[in-house]
């Protein structure tokens, strides 16, 4: 293994590691060597992101832990994306994420987050309890490419139809898409009300908002 690779290697290690301190010297190190910063960004931070991702999934990794890996990633990427060229540089998608008016659960909608962080989206969450207007705001804001709306109780899903709704009263569905997610939404319900996309989990999300965006 030749000394480009070896230093790809070690940052992908660190990052999986979350090894902070390490992850950024050598961040730097491969931009001294001269190495394409596309090299480091296709190979050890996206490679460490999936890895990361598999962890979690398998209950190797916790919250907590996805968590600062998803800084550690936004960190490294963009001591990266100073050294490409303009015209290289891929401006990240932005999702806004919030749980509907009338629900405070938090957890999911959390998770779903950070996992569309470490995948590389721009997220605004804008927490819980949340009014169809003010994410609609947001979204315009922050020229979102998706909403996200999660709901945790039955009696709150008519919250994210009139989001769908509002948007389309106010000459703006086709500006964004809309994904559902929740313990009681399903696929159906979502095709139903005029979603986009529905997610059965965080990484059932993070692959939606991809297949939209694609």
């Amino acid at each position: 293994m030749g000394h480009e690779e070896e230093l790809l290697e070690s940052l992908k290690t660190a990052i999986v590691e979350i090894d902070a301190d390490r992850a950024k010297d050598i961040t730097q190190q491969i931009i001294a060597a001269g190495i394409d910063p596309r090299r480091a960004i296709t190979f050890s931070i996206k490679e460490a992101a999936e890895i990361v991702g598999q962890r979690f999934d398998c209950g190797e990794m916790f919250l907590a832990e996805l968590v600062m890996v998803g800084d550690l990633l936004d960190e490294v990427s963009g001591i990266v994306e100073k050294h490409l060229p303009a015209d290289q540089v891929v401006k990240k998608r932005v999702i806004v994420i919030a749980t509907v008016q009338g629900d405070v659960h938090s957890v999911g909608k959390n998770l779903v987050a950070v996992v569309l962080r470490s995948a590389g989206f721009e997220v605004h969450d804008m927490g819980v309890d949340v009014a169809s207007a003010t994410i609609i705001q947001k979204a315009k804001d922050v020229k979102a490419d998706i909403i996200a709306l999660s709901s945790l109780l039955t009696t709150t899903m008519p919250y994210q139809k009139e989001v769908i709704d509002d948007l389309a009263s106010m000459g703006l569905r086709g500006q964004f898409k809309v994904i559902l997610g929740g313990g009681p939404v399903t696929r159906d319900y979502a095709v139903k009300i005029g979603a986009d996309g529905y997610g059965k989990d965080a990484f059932d999300a993070v692959d939606e908002a991809k297949k939209l965006l694609a």
